[in-house]
């Protein structure tokens, strides 16, 4: 087994399901059973260790799919009005231990953008950005095919209940108030050490 996986944090579970060649269900349906070993975001999603991956693979005699590249750096754009915010956050996530490319928006067109040329893994999406919101901005993302399976985090000084039930039903995974706990949005990220 190839040990090209350590530097990544975490894995999906849809990148799982792409590594052991398998629906995402079948994923689900293992880590409910306990034979995979699954972390919980805060959010309650599921996130695999790449070692998990490996001692599962290697118990029931699976290949893993060799065409998935699950050793490169996770793409993070952050969506924020806020420039020393924006500076600040990308400051913190480029200076983690793990691979991080990041990119920054300031308005929600420029989101729209970034997202197609960019391509992110992760968008932190603030909720009352000028121009075109977060919650039109997360809705547009989770509509569309290729960009789907971004996960977005949302982020606001707003973080009402209304805002929170609105956003996630958009589908972002979880929305964090402002100011930010740093550690807590590192569990969410599934980039802290």
């Amino acid at each position: 087994m190839a040990k090209r996986f350590i530097q990544k944090s975490y894995l999906t579970p849809n990148q799982v399901a792409e590594l052991l060649m398998v629906s995402p269900t079948t994923i689900r349906q293992w880590a409910e059973k306990g034979e995979l070993n699954a972390l919980t975001t805060p959010g309650g999603h599921r996130r695999f260790l790449p070692a998990e991956i490996e001692r599962f693979a290697q118990e029931r005699g699976l290949i893993l799919n060799s065409g998935v590249d699950s050793n490169s750096a996770s793409k993070i754009l952050i969506a924020d009005d806020d420039e020393q915010l924006r500076e600040y956050l990308a400051e913190l996530l480029k200076g983690l231990a793990h691979q991080v490319e990041v990119e920054t928006a300031k308005d929600g067109f420029e989101a729209g953008l970034k997202i197609n040329e960019f391509m992110p893994h992760i968008l932190l999406l603030d909720l009352l950005l000028p121009g075109l919101d977060g919650f039109k901005v997360c809705r547009q993302l989770k509509a569309g095919a290729k960009t789907k399976d971004i996960r977005v985090i949302a982020i606001s000084g707003q973080c009402s209940n209304e805002n929170v039930e609105k956003i996630m039903a958009a589908g972002a995974e979880a929305c964090l108030p402002k100011p930010l706990d740093e550690k807590l949005l590192l569990l969410q990220l599934c980039l802290g050490d």
